[in-house]
């Protein structure tokens, strides 16, 4: 006999498990089905995120930094350390550990907001009875009826057409955060979040790097003047960046005992060029997991990527039936995917849930760290809006100096006429924590001015924040 529920969300990423969770809180009867398994088969909640990406890469960068400051940089905090070594098993060990206590916390949440959990993959079957049948294929076939359904399923990497992902030698974002020993040379196509976070964790561990970009601009998404500052710290730490390149044929061949991967590409000039690499990761984006959904069983509707189509509130073509996260359109962040799925929950209970695209943050977890919110320089100009910019430099705060990171800057861009702020952009250390501030001022309207007339703690990375906004009216008080 089929299970009935008010809500069936299907996938337990970001968006589906937190979606989940507040459609339980709203008085909702909830089921989640998810179907990633960790090492011994049990299920493993979370997602890309949590299993191998946001969560994993983060850890990774955490234990690769503290690495590089033993072997670089503690000596000039009057610390000598003598006989350092790598334990890269220990190291992987660690991050596993944090993925499985990831794990471990989201199905407690589910357990304790009773949501009805379900690991498996999720599929529709038909439409019936004023809703969905949805079946789950896991260690043993269930089916569900549902009154509303939340497809979650989120995004795959995407390949390279003639280099599919063999996790060994071509790698995802998946095989690049178990790679066993630490390559000598590292090749990466795509110079996006992943490829630079990755590139950052294995160069730090001492393997020789080199990013591949196709596009003639550095990070364009971002800032001109960020992006700019950003590729020359990356640059200085021995990051080798080469944009503007048309990749070819790419071949896997036998070095020693191992292998060797040969990229054949053009560099900016059109010169032939090959780059042989031990291992290679491909980041050149990722796409809609939709692949078993079966969405033409029920008549749901994908666009040419394969994406599923919703309106502004994440209704798709069928009566209640949404969809939320990286599987439908707009920036694929895990914290986007999350304010969607409360947003449907609150939506699917009768209130008005809502998520401004245009305070969504984003952050590259690099050292400097890049984040960012709002519009870019070049946006405004192309938009013809008349906007006034200031930027203050970590170099001239006094918390960076005791941190030995002044790497980088804090940018505002306001309107010429009301002073709203338009768009925060930092370069540096915390990035990912300072860029808060701005956030909540964009969502509130505020203005440069606040900002410079609200007291921050001495000393702060945070008063460079407030130095920045000063400098929209050119009065900066400590540069």
């Amino acid at each position: 006999m089929s299970k009935q529920f008010d809500v069936v969300v299907i996938g337990g990423g970001p968006g589906g498990y937190i979606a989940a969770i507040r459609a339980a809180q709203l008085g909702q009867n909830v089921a989640c089905i998810d179907e990633w398994k960790n090492a011994k088969g049990g299920p493993a909640p979370g997602g890309t995120c949590t299993n191998v990406g946001c969560i994993p890469s983060k850890a990774l960068l955490q234990s690769s930094e503290h690495f590089e400051h033993a072997g670089k940089h503690f000596g000039e905090h009057g610390i000598k350390v003598a006989g350092l070594e790598l334990d890269l098993p220990t190291m992987l060990g660690r991050k596993d550990q944090v993925v499985k206590q990831n794990n471990d916390g989201i199905l407690y949440l589910l357990k304790k907001n009773k949501v009805s959990f379900f690991h498996g993959r999720g599929s529709f079957v038909a439409a019936k009875d004023g809703g969905y049948e949805i079946n789950v294929k896991g260690a043993a076939d269930e089916t569900l009826l549902a009154t509303h359904v939340i497809v979650a399923t989120g995004s795959n990497a995407r390949a390279l057409p003639n280099a599919p992902f063999d996790e060994e030698n071509i790698l995802s974002n998946d095989g690049a955060l178990r790679i066993g020993g630490v390559p000598k040379k590292l090749g990466l196509i795509g110079s996006g979040v992943i490829g630079l976070e990755m590139g950052s964790v294995w160069r730090r561990l001492g393997a020789e790097v080199t990013i591949l970009e196709g596009l003639p601009t550095f990070l364009g998404a971002v800032d001109d003047q960020i992006a700019k500052e950003a590729k020359k710290a990356f640059d200085k730490q021995g990051l080798k960046i080469e944009l503007g390149v048309k990749v070819g044929d790419i071949k896997i061949g036998k070095k020693g005992k191992g292998s060797v991967v040969s990229i054949a590409y053009s560099n900016a000039k059109g010169e032939a060029q090959t780059l042989d690499v031990d291992k290679l990761i491909v980041s050149i984006g990722r796409v809609p997991n939709t692949i078993g959904l079966n969405a033409e069983a029920v008549g749901l509707k994908l666009d040419e990527r394969g994406a599923i189509v919703v309106d502004d509130d994440c209704k798709t073509n069928l009566a209640n039936v949404w969809a939320v996260g990286d599987v439908v359109r707009g920036p694929m962040l895990a914290h986007k995917a999350e304010e969607e799925g409360v947003a449907v929950a609150e939506r699917i209970a009768g209130q008005h849930g809502h998520v401004n695209f245009n305070t969504v943050p984003w952050v590259i977890y690099t050292s400097p760290e890049i984040a960012w919110v709002g519009q870019t320089e070049q946006q405004l100009k192309a938009a013809g809006r008349g906007y006034k910019a200031g930027t203050f430099p970590f170099m001239a705060n006094g918390r960076a100096r005791a941190l030995g990171d002044t790497t980088g800057m804090v940018k505002f861009l306001a309107d010429d006429t009301t002073d709203e702020i338009l768009g925060v952009h930092i370069v540096g250390p915390m990035a990912s924590e300072l860029i808060s501030e701005a956030v909540v001022a964009m969502e509130f309207k505020a203005s440069s001015e606040d900002i410079a007339r609200i007291c921050h703690a001495h000393p702060s990375l945070s008063e460079a924040t407030k130095e920045a906004a000063l400098a929209v009216e050119k009065r900066t008080l400590n540069f």
